[in-house]
């Protein structure tokens, strides 16, 4: 399939061919549900802990008759029942990232494309250059081409000039194209690839 090429000037240059392969399929939700979770469990530190009973430094001795003191029978402080004692099935360090098959989550990668080509929401631009890291002259280019929620997906490597530029606007993210992933797309609006990063994606994926 075509798709015509824009440059940061929102002018024309030419066409790119797209790989009906990457950027044609019929979106599959559930793949792209599968995937987003996948990342989102992933990302999770699974650092929250708090103290079992054999990690509470108290007495375990018991503190009172067994029969007649008219209270239960306790044998140890540590109960979590007690100030100063223990959490009862408390949050524990582990991991939250949940399998998923490496033919599954390149699937996705292909389906968040397709999504935003069906959706009419990829541009194609020539390159994501900047001559000077001005956000100002960056933020009125990516208004002439109508973004104001966006992912920016150059080549093997950003422009230095066009990342500083971009990282004090809101809702733009840059990312060169190791980085691509679909939760990223698929939270921004629009979606826009420079003609290395198109060459880059069906390079990877032959």
């Amino acid at each position: 399939m075509k798709a015509d090429v824009q440059t940061l000037q929102a002018k024309k240059a030419g066409t790119v061919d797209l790989s009906e392969e990457i950027f044609g399929l019929e979106p599959r939700e559930d793949i792209l549900h599968r995937m987003v979770r996948y990342q989102l469990a992933k990302r999770q530190a699974g650092t929250h802990k708090t103290k079992a009973r054999g990690e509470i430094s108290r007495t375990g001795a018991k503190f009172g008759r067994q029969k007649g003191g008219g209270r239960a029978r306790h044998g140890s402080r540590r109960a979590g029942i007690f100030v100063g004692g223990a959490k009862a099935f408390g949050p524990r360090v582990r991991s939250h990232a949940i399998d998923l098959p490496k033919k599954v989550r390149a699937l996705a990668l292909k389906h968040a494309l397709s999504s935003k080509v069906k959706a009419e929401e990829l541009i194609v631009l020539d390159s994501a250059d900047a001559k000077e890291p001005k956000t100002k002259d960056l933020r009125g280019a990516l208004a002439r081409l109508g973004l104001d929620n966006a992912l920016i997906v150059d080549g093997t490597e950003v422009n230095e000039n066009f990342a500083r530029a971009a990282r004090n606007i809101v809702n733009i993210d840059v990312l060169p194209v190791q980085g691509i992933n679909v939760y990223d797309i698929l939270r921004r609006n629009k979606l826009v690839l420079t003609k290395a990063a198109v060459e880059a994606l069906e390079a990877r994926f032959k």
